[in-house]
């Protein structure tokens, strides 16, 4: 009874960041060609909106498998993570998940690659078994892939986050499991989680961004903003700027050379 005052609807504010200016990136699947122009955009519009506060990038998952820069994808983000311009926060999808379970089972190879992770030994430098069901091939490639990574891609694969809040945000590689409390969610539906997340008409604690279901268009309702657009396919990488103000859509393309 109090939403209304003299007969008019009191305007409800913006969800709000904390005063923090914000940038969350969709799923990079190896597309170094999309990750760099993106980043240029959002480094023009820092610069454009001159924030009071070190702005925060979000990465939400997914930075290797399919594309064929994973490994240079990781160097970038470390680089990154080395400068002072922005607060990196690196969140873990469900292909960061594939590729430690290679790391650990090769058995688990045969799985992987059918879902990208053969251009990811490529792009460290190993050469994928020729026959998919050769154990003692996937084990010569694991034990190939141990000996390539990089200490320094190794702590990051090992400590990505699973969740980040951030004001009235949470961000997430995939999605929440409805009805459950954010501070009981569980690795795997973090994940992995589709339909019953984005069918949900439930009210989360707070507006989940998130990847991990690639869409033609970002997915933006009043309970959650979804950003991959599927740069692997596509070549077009989106982010969606978050401040207290609202939210704004900025994407990068990657530029094909012609065949």
């Amino acid at each position: 009874m109090f939403s209304r005052l003299f007969g008019r609807k009191i305007p409800q504010a913006p969800p709000s960041t904390g005063g923090r200016l914000v940038y969350a990136i969709g799923d990079i699947h190896g597309r170094l060609d999309a990750f760099e122009p993106l980043l240029h955009t959002i480094a023009q519009d820092v610069l454009a909106s001159a924030p009071s506060e070190r702005p925060m990038l979000v990465l939400l998952g997914d930075y290797v498998d399919r594309g064929p820069a994973s490994a240079q994808v990781i160097d970038a983000i470390l680089a990154l993570q080395a400068e002072a311009a922005f607060e990196v926060r690196a969140l873990k999808g469900n292909h960061e998940e594939a590729l430690l379970q290679f790391r650990d089972e090769p058995g688990f190879g045969q799985t992987w690659v059918e879902h990208g992770g053969s251009a990811t030994l490529a792009s460290y430098g190993v050469q994928p078994p020729a026959t998919r069901t050769d154990p003692e091939a996937w084990e010569t490639a694991r034990l190939a892939f141990g000996k390539v990574l990089p200490p320094a891609h190794t702590h990051f694969y090992e400590t990505l986050e699973l969740m980040l809040t951030v004001g009235d945000y949470a961000f997430v590689h995939a999605g929440v499991r409805p009805g459950v409390p954010l501070a009981r969610q569980v690795e795997r539906d973090l994940l992995w989680i589709r339909a019953e997340f984005l069918q949900s008409t439930a009210k989360f604690e707070k507006i989940i961004v998130h990847g991990h279901t690639p869409m033609e268009e970002p997915q933006i309702t009043g309970r959650r903003i979804g950003v991959d657009t599927g740069a692997y396919a596509t070549g077009l990488l989106t982010a969606v700027r978050l401040d207290d103000s609202g939210h704004r859509i900025l994407q990068g393309r990657a530029v094909r050379s012609a065949a």
